[in-house]
């Protein structure tokens, strides 16, 4: 790597890092330690390629995705520790709604598996389509299509207050409005 492809490598980490390591602390069932080395090793990856890169988060992000698909192939998964952190930053207000929807959402997502949590994270917090999931997972659209329904029903029994406000939703919208989405919760 030259000096140009070190400083457009470093700029880039400056700058996407913290989106990054959001989608990684999510696909690591809220694990932040597990989702920097998750993040970590992708950026490692990626560097040793960056001269053939178009699109840079992309090609990281896929890295991402497909690092936890393998973690949860293995033949002996590892155990995940649930921990409830504070919000990072202040909310207006009180914030106290807010911050007990992290935490109830945090718990759930950290005891569903680690291929429908995947899932989830894919479909409504990085907002892809069905068809882009399946490819990305290496899976069919139907697949992703039931572990979807799935993954949601499971987490609405792990955490019914979920179930409360996907009902009622912000400001009465529909559950399925672009306003509310499961994975609005930030890690």
């Amino acid at each position: 790597m030259d000096a140009h492809e070190q400083d457009s490598f470093r700029e880039f980490v400056a700058t996407r890092s913290s989106a990054l390591l959001k989608t990684a602390v999510l696909l690591s069932g809220g694990d932040r330690h597990a989702g920097e080395d998750l993040l970590q090793n992708a950026l490692v990856k990626a560097a040793g390629r960056w001269q053939r890169i178009d699109e840079p988060e992309a090609y990281v992000r896929r890295i991402l995705y497909r690092q936890q698909v393998s973690r949860w192939r293995l033949k002996w998964p590892r155990r995940e520790l649930a921990v409830a952190e504070p919000p990072e930053r202040a909310a207006s207000g009180d914030g106290t709604a807010a911050a007990e929807l992290r935490i109830v959402m945090r718990g759930a997502l950290s005891k569903l598996t680690a291929r429908q949590r995947t899932v989830l994270v894919l479909r409504y917090y990085e907002d892809l389509p069905e068809a882009e999931v399946a490819a990305v997972l290496g899976c069919s659209v139907g697949t992703v299509r039931s572990t979807t329904h799935r993954s949601l029903a499971r987490l609405r029994g792990l955490a019914p207050e979920l179930a409360q406000l996907d009902r009622s939703g912000p400001a009465g919208a529909s559950p399925h409005s672009r306003d509310f989405s499961p994975m609005e919760v930030s890690p």
